[in-house]
């Protein structure tokens, strides 16, 4: 494996953990996790790349080393922090990104709102999320203030073992040893036979401003950086979305550059199940910085 290095910035007020691979002389490559999930992750990814990279890869607030945020999570902070981190590692030239789910959506929101900021982007598997009406408001925010009163928690596991297992069952393609390496870093002891998730469980809570397509589309229209949306053929994510062909499109259509890619033998976590050929795919949309 490509040896990674942990650094620790204060960001916004927050410790914040990001890894990186390579050599900072290299170009620079960033990639954004998504929810529930680690910078670590990208491991595999980082591996199969075949060119030299600077990668920066963030814990969010509240996952990973990244120390919890007091005040909740929501998706303008993560813009922010995101605005923050390019200050830190490029300030003086656009980014090349790659972001996962939650990440992906990030990165698509930021590129229309900082357009200036990202020379391309790559979302893998992060189109948005699924259209809200304004008549669910009322039980929306009903069900977070329940939340705030009976706050979720971390299913509680003995071992690093239990939790490679866990990642097994929801995807059966990890092999033993990416399950346990993963495992290693998705989660944390807090003593003998006590083993947590590392992220904070309030990120479980429900968020209770809807998500408006409206917006998202005006902030995607506005995104000059060439855009990949790469997927796996075996993932569900489409289906979250909840969208007809038509309003799928409508998505697509709203970046003036856009171009897609679709993986067999893939699911939703496409840099754990196909890295070499997801990294053949970047690299060539990238070309070199």
């Amino acid at each position: 494996m490509k040896p990674s290095r942990s650094h620790f910035h204060d960001i916004r007020g927050l410790r914040y953990h990001v890894r990186t691979w390579g050599e900072a002389h290299h170009p620079k490559l960033f990639l954004l996790h998504g929810w529930m999930d680690v910078s670590a992750s990208f491991q595999f990814l980082v591996d199969a790349f075949r060119h030299d990279w600077h990668v920066i890869a963030p814990d969010w607030r509240g996952f990973g080393l990244t120390e919890l945020a007091s005040s909740g999570y929501w998706f303008p902070e993560y813009y922010a922090d995101l605005d923050a981190l390019l200050d830190l590692y490029q300030p003086d030239a656009p980014a090349s990104v790659v972001g996962h789910s939650m990440g992906g959506n990030v990165i698509c929101a930021y590129a229309g709102i900082r357009p200036q900021r990202v020379r391309r982007l790559v979302t893998l598997e992060g189109l948005g999320l699924a259209r809200t009406s304004a008549d669910e408001s009322p039980d929306r925010h009903a069900r977070w203030l329940d939340e705030l009163r009976n706050p979720p928690q971390m299913a509680p596991y003995r071992s690093f073992a239990a939790v490679a297992r866990r990642l097994q069952r929801n995807n059966p393609r990890l092999s033993d040893e990416r399950a346990e390496f993963l495992a290693r870093h998705w989660a944390r002891e807090l003593g003998p036979g006590a083993v947590e998730l590392a992220g904070d469980p309030r990120h479980k809570t429900v968020n209770p401003y809807l998500f408006r397509i409206e917006e998202m589309l005006a902030c995607w229209r506005r995104i000059t950086a060439p855009v990949l949306l790469v997927t796996g053929k075996d993932s569900h994510a489409a289906g979250w979305l909840k969208d007809s062909a038509a309003q799928l499109a409508q998505r697509k259509a709203a970046f003036a550059d856009f171009r897609e890619v679709a993986l067999d033998d893939c699911g939703h976590m496409l840099h754990h199940d196909q890295p070499q050929r997801l990294a053949r795919i970047i690299e060539d949309f990238l070309g070199r910085a």
